[in-house]
């Protein structure tokens, strides 16, 4: 293969759970390139520093500073846990689709960070590996430090095979004239069986969560990477059957559900006494959520960003946007079972708790989780004006449908997950302190339902209780009023509506098992940044062509008619076909005026060689022994 570097200057300004601080000295004498006397490599804070810099690479949290890098390949500018699902069916932006959404990604001429073919955080985590051992300290000290470096070189290999499928394995950092910059891509199986032995040495090799050093890495968070990862490649495996490593997923499953044992009881889902989940992501410490493994957390006039500012405003300079119908749909209703319980398209039978599509009543009677992702007006951001939510002194603030406008939630769903209403916050403009959460405990509880599930279908009702309904209980369901509120194997609810769409859409049967465990993790990881991914392993990259829509305007068409424009009801004034568009049913189309013409009133194209990304011309014309990946090769 073929990498272009430059000299770049290591940067340690570090703003993580792991490492507040920040050695503008050290990054200004030790260029990486030069990093190599003896000198150097000796004492344990010769390690911490050269560590230091990767952690704010792959824990991200909401960035820092203002917070509107754009995160790549994908392109969507921001927060990745605020903002990454707009590269999903869970949510859209303001304006228009992302061209490689629409099917019009053309292939980049050179490499470079923006085309995610990348590879200087892998040589600054290579070049470590190569050193470190060199260090004056006793073996099992530069193994726990190694064990970090290990824990970031499985991170990067893994979103780099998400990306491309095939990459090249590096084991050292390169120059202009390794030979290794001419290397073919490592076949898949060879890549993961390394990065497989990478997050090994992690677990290994990190201290116990009781012995390690504050603010760094530890053994509970490369097991949690570990199922992440496994889980991933796993049922990629399983359902990517052109690759011819279906035989082998098993064995991937396998690895999951042992790194998930190895987590199980020992965190537990934070509770509060009301609006638990909303109350998460929107808090400023987590010390004391018994949830949370792996967290990014802030320090006031140090190191902080500005995302709360601009996520208050929707800002269409960050990201504005709005979460789908298709999103809002899939949420049970408050009895465990579906908005529809039978019938056939064009005469489902509805759920007598769902209240149909009329003033935001599909908000209604439904798993206590919608409104706590989805802003139901008349609380929370749409009656918060200057740091106070109060709906007497304020009104109501109906979300801005216009397609294209600044701050609109053009379908009609604000999202207000990692929503906070804390005007201090907003204020403190790049010096905001939210913390985020990277990884939590009921994320490993639905890696390891589905990993049992897809392990030859081992789940049990013990371990349906022990994850899915335990999380539904959490929620806020009723399961002594609501008995069919808790799942049941083998007596799952009927749900012709999505079944339709998994049979339309996939061209394997997803049985009402793994149907509501599919569900249950879409819920519960909204707005999380999961769902591509998700999408991706599951060969299920079609979903992206269901149509993508917003709420039924013709439901509330008399609220936006310009009339409405004081307190108490505030509502910006849209025109039918002019600044808002629907469809046959009256429901709002996403992306109307979409310049892209494979992007057909909302709908989405999909085809197959997307699963993976391009690799850069350039890159294949330096290094004959490249491939690009099938399907871009005319692009």
């Amino acid at each position: 293969m073929k990498f272009k570097f430059k000299k770049y200057i290591l940067a340690l300004g570090v703003a993580t759970t792991l490492l507040p601080g920040c050695n503008n000295d050290f990054m200004e004498r030790y260029p990486l390139d030069q990093i190599t006397d003896e000198s150097f490599w000796k004492s344990e804070t010769d390690l911490k520093m050269m560590l230091n810099s990767l952690y704010p690479l792959y824990i991200i949290g909401h960035q820092s500073g203002w917070s509107n890098t754009n995160n790549y390949p994908l392109g969507y500018k921001g927060s990745p846990l605020m903002y990454g699902d707009i590269y999903s069916d869970n949510c859209v932006r303001t304006g228009n689709e992302f061209n490689s959404l629409a099917g019009e990604l053309v292939v980049p001429t050179g490499a470079s960070e923006s085309t995610g073919w990348y590879w200087w955080n892998l040589r600054k985590v290579n070049f470590f590996l190569t050193h470190y051992d060199k260090a004056e300290l006793s073996q099992e000290k530069k193994n726990a430090y190694a064990g970090e470096a290990y824990f970031f070189k499985a991170w990067e290999y893994y979103k780099k095979v998400l990306y491309f499928g095939d990459v090249p394995w590096l084991t050292r950092d390169l120059n202009v004239d390794s030979e290794e910059l001419y290397d073919s891509r490592t076949p898949r199986a060879e890549v993961m069986d390394s990065v497989l032995m990478c997050i090994n040495k992690a677990v290994n090799w990190l201290p116990e969560k009781a012995n390690q050093e504050a603010d760094r890495l530890n053994k509970d968070q490369a097991n949690f990477l570990k199922a992440r990862i496994c889980l991933f490649e796993g049922t990629f495996r399983k359902y990517h059957k052109e690759l011819g490593l279906e035989s082998t997923a098993n064995k991937w499953l396998e690895e999951a559900v042992k790194a998930s044992e190895a987590l199980l009881g020992k965190y537990s889902l934070y509770k509060a006494e009301e609006e638990t989940y909303w109350k998460m992501f929107a808090a400023i410490n987590l010390s004391d959520n018994p949830e949370v493994i792996l967290a990014r957390n802030y320090l006031e006039n140090k190191v902080g960003h500005a995302a709360q500012r601009y996520y208050n405003q929707n800002n269409s300079s960050y990201q504005a946007m709005g979460a789908t119908r298709g999103l809002v749909d899939e949420y049970l209703c408050i009895d465990g079972r579906p908005i529809y319980t039978g019938g056939n398209e064009g005469n489902y039978e509805k759920n007598p708790n769902f209240l149909g599509y009329g003033k935001w009543t599909e908000l209604e009677n439904r798993d206590p989780r919608l409104t706590q992702t989805i802003c139901r007006p008349g609380e929370h951001v749409t009656i918060y004006q200057g740091g106070v939510v109060d709906l007497e002194k304020n009104g109501i603030t109906y979300p801005n449908l216009t397609y294209n406008a600044s701050g609109a939630a053009m379908t009609g769903y604000r999202v207000i997950k990692h929503w906070m209403g804390d005007f201090e916050e907003e204020t403190r403009t790049t010096q905001g302190i939210q913390a985020a959460i990277e990884f939590r405990y009921a994320e490993l509880l639905l890696m390891y339902a589905e990993a049992k599930y897809e392990l030859n279908g081992t789940l049990s009702q013990t371990d349906v209780d022990l994850t899915i309904n335990a999380l539904r209980e959490r929620a806020g369901f009723d399961f002594n009023k609501y008995p069919t509120a808790k799942l049941t194997v083998g007596q799952e609810p009927a749900d012709p509506r999505l079944d339709k769409i998994y049979a339309d859409k996939l061209d394997y049967t997803v049985s009402p098992l793994l149907r509501e465990i599919r569900r249950e993790r879409r819920i519960e990881l909204a707005i999380e940044n999961r769902r591509y991914e998700d999408l991706m392993r599951w060969k299920a990259g079609k979903l992206l062509t269901v149509p993508l829509r917003g709420m039924n305007f013709l439901s509330v068409q008399d609220l936006y008619d310009g009339s409405h424009n004081a307190k108490p009801e505030t509502a910006v004034k849209v025109e039918l076909n002019k600044t808002v568009f629907v469809d046959n049913d009256g429901f709002i189309i996403c992306y109307p005026k979409s310049p892209y013409p494979n992007t057909i009133k909302g709908t989405l194209p999909w085809d197959d060689y997307r699963y993976y990304w391009p690799i850069p011309k350039e890159e294949i014309v330096m290094n004959p022994n490249l491939v690009q990946n099938k399907g871009w090769e005319d692009k």
